[in-house]
């Protein structure tokens, strides 16, 4: 502690005296400090406000203050539930009581409310200072559904309104990726919707329903979304019939579409079809990833022609 109290002091000495403190020399002394004490240790808060002081349209200052007030905002407790998984993540430990029943228990992160209010309200600043900043946006999308978890209304929302944004013509920027193009973009959001779908509560579920039907409105022929929504009638509605005849809109776009076969595998197993059993199968031993997985899909078609 005393030796942080000491940097801290040697920190604010270094601010004050001197020449004036340039943009980049304001996030180096911010870089330094963060991989010293992280996000929210002794003395970040300093430089954000001298930084912020200096530079109040710097957006690099708003993105630390988004991180400290939302690393600050954050504490865990242990919850203890009957389900296998809890928000897509496994139990940090599992047990059964003496009737055999799984009592499992899980690691939750819990939010102080107005420390996630100033939070949002600096990725905000930051995002108005630099619109053209992708990276930012998801840094909101992600920290509200962190937040939300269960109930994403507000991610969903956010989401949405950044999806019609895009369909406008919106050109991109994002560190370190040399050009953000369409299929960067929509890869980034089928990550919400596997992350939607992970959480698995009812509202999660619809979220993942709406976000991919608005990027299946304006992108029709990314079967990405397609085959999400095949997932949403047969995992969530147990609509097998529909969910195939999503798998093969997806297929006719893109033949080597490997979640579409898999998952038009399992929906027709569900409803019987033989038929179409085997036609998945054909086209998994054609297109798999692996030899391990062409080698399995031939084994079950072989053994499916086999029966009578």
């Amino acid at each position: 502690m005393k030796i942080r109290v000491a940097a801290a002091l040697f920190l604010a000495l270094s601010l004050s005296a001197g020449a004036q403190t340039t943009k980049e020399e304001f996030l180096a002394k911010y870089d330094l400090q963060v991989s010293k004490v992280g996000i929210d240790g002794v003395g970040v808060e300093y430089i954000l406000d001298k930084w912020q002081e200096a530079f109040p349209d710097d957006p690099q200052q708003y993105i630390g203050r988004f991180s400290y007030n939302l690393q600050k905002s954050q504490s865990t407790k242990v919850v203890k539930l009957s389900k296998k998984t809890y928000l897509g993540n496994q139990p940090v430990v599992a047990m059964k009581d003496s009737l055999g029943n799984p009592v499992n228990f899980f690691e939750e992160t819990v939010y102080d409310d107005v420390l996630f209010g100033e939070a949002t309200s600096a990725i905000d600043k930051a995002i108005s200072l630099c619109p053209d900043r992708l990276d930012f946006r998801f840094y909101k999308a992600s920290a509200l559904l962190a937040y939300e978890k269960e109930s994403p209304d507000m991610t969903l929302a956010f989401l949405i309104g950044l999806v019609d944004y895009n369909a406008g013509g919106k050109t991109w920027t994002y560190p370190d990726v040399d050009k953000v193009d369409q299929e960067f973009f929509s890869n980034s959001i089928q990550q919400y919707c596997a992350a939607f779908y992970a959480i698995a509560s009812d509202s999660s579920l619809e979220a993942f329903r709406s976000l991919a039907e608005r990027m299946n409105k304006y992108y029709p022929k990314d079967s990405r979304f397609i085959v999400d929504l095949g997932t949403y009638n047969y995992a969530v509605k147990g609509d097998s019939k529909t969910a195939m005849k999503y798998y093969n809109s997806a297929l006719k776009l893109k033949a080597d579409d490997y979640p579409a076969m898999k998952n038009g595998l399992l929906a027709s197993r569900k409803i019987q079809d033989r038929k179409m059993e085997k036609k998945y199968l054909q086209m998994m031993v054609k297109y798999a990833p692996t030899d391990v997985e062409k080698g399995s899909a031939k084994a079950m078609l072989d053994a499916l022609s086999a029966k009578k």
